[in-house]
């Protein structure tokens, strides 16, 4: 057995370097290692093979035995993606000692990956697992088109927008058209957003699309850039892609003996109404909810973060969620993003990692990616990503149009 074996005892205090970390400020589950595949068109590869290299490569860098993990928790949003359903099990592919653990499936749309990283530290807190599996997958490229927008668009009320024309990225086009109404043409700021994170996006070794396409290109209507629903164009929208990320995460005790170990500090979950109609879509009212529940939880405030990776599915999302996350007033995220607040040398740099936008979004691992992108950055392990200095970082998932929000803040403990 490569790991370390457990500590035993309650969970105290865990060392960081020289500083003490308080238990009643330190979730029980701790990152220990991680793999990120390339996000892209893998014409080579299933669902299967996607699977069992993540896993295997996260079981490898956190130096644990597939014998030693007690639970598997897998992000698949499939939704007609891939004709393999029921994939849980396929995780066991990866190597035979992980037979007859447990394994299970977790789907909540666009935060699915999140909600199989929540599930594992749940099952950690209760001490019922010491040692978990997580991994996050999606292929999608091998559908054509128009099913894609059908499958992607399940993720929203049909009874309301089972017809919206350009499916999902139709959805959000409603929701920036409502925004533009209320706050005012903001074609500079979501063109501002989807530069920033193709700049940042070429340091990103697992992104999709490495190309600095800057702020003129983004902000201007030509034929490699038109416009798909209502004000958002191309550059507005993520990429269909493929792609795995994987997860070990291990309770405090054990985390102790490992050789790196990044912390939640906390987390939050909060579901809102799937019908659009029944709430104010324009205020990611869930989204705030969720980050002020981590935070309070975590007893921080934003300014105490270092970086935060959010979810960019489209440029008006990101724009909004700065408000819903308290760094900008209602209807002045725009402020934030001209004014050069979450750039990479910002007061908060957002989505260092090139985001959705660059990086690309194969639905069940998107959640997984994001935590696995911020314990690179918090361990110093980001390459040209990286944020120097780097100590808590905050990741906030989104499913549907603000309907599964989940929020993790994490730190650094070895």
């Amino acid at each position: 057995m490569r790991m370390q074996k457990a500590f035993s005892g309650a969970c105290g205090e865990i060392m960081a370097g020289h500083a003490r970390v308080d238990r009643e400020t330190t979730m029980t589950g701790c990152i220990v290692g991680w793999a990120h595949l390339p996000f892209g068109k893998h014409d080579a590869e299933t669902v299967e093979s996607l699977v069992t290299r993540a896993a295997r490569g996260a079981l490898d860098h956190a130096g644990v035995d597939a014998a030693d993990i007690d639970d598997i928790f897998l992000g698949h949003f499939n939704a007609g993606f891939s004709a393999q359903d029921f994939t849980a099990a396929l995780v066991l592919q990866a190597d035979d000692a992980l037979r007859f653990k447990r394994a299970t499936r977790y789907e909540n749309a666009c935060a699915t990956g999140s909600a199989a990283v929540h599930a594992s530290l749940t099952a950690i807190e209760a001490r019922r697992a010491r040692l978990t599996l997580v991994v996050g997958v999606e292929q999608m490229t091998r559908t054509p088109p128009a099913e894609i927008g059908r499958n992607l668009l399940r993720a929203s009320y049909l009874p309301e927008d089972g017809d919206t024309p350009a499916g999902f990225a139709g959805v959000f086009g409603k929701i920036a058209d409502r925004y533009f109404k209320a706050h005012g043409d903001q074609s500079d700021a979501l063109a501002a957003i989807a530069a920033k994170n193709h700049r940042n996006g070429v340091d990103n070794p697992y992104a999709q699309m490495r190309k600095d396409l800057g702020f003129e290109f983004c902000r201007r209507e030509s034929e490699r850039n038109p416009f798909v629903a209502g004000p958002l164009k191309r550059t507005d929208c993520s990429l269909v892609s493929d792609g795995a990320a994987a997860l070990v995460i291990a309770d405090a005790e054990t985390a102790r003996g490992m050789k790196r170990a990044v912390g939640f500090r906390a987390r939050a979950h909060a579901q809102d109404f799937l019908p659009m109609s029944r709430r104010e879509i324009i205020d990611f009212e869930g989204c705030a909810v969720a980050w002020r529940r981590a935070l309070d939880e975590a007893r921080l405030t934003l300014d105490d973060l270092s970086f935060v990776e959010t979810h960019d599915c489209f440029t008006i999302a990101e724009l909004i969620e700065y408000e819903a996350m308290g760094l900008a007033p209602r209807g002045q995220g725009a402020r934030v993003a001209l004014d050069g607040v979450t750039q990479k040398d910002g007061r908060l740099p957002v989505n260092p990692s090139g985001g959705l936008k660059a990086k690309g979004h194969p639905i069940g691992a998107t959640g997984v990616s994001m935590h696995a992108l911020t314990a690179m950055q918090l361990c110093g392990e980001a390459g040209g990503m990286q944020i120097q200095g780097a100590r808590l970082g905050g990741v906030f998932n989104m499913g549907g149009a603000a309907v599964a929000n989940y929020v993790s803040i994490l730190e650094r403990l070895r």
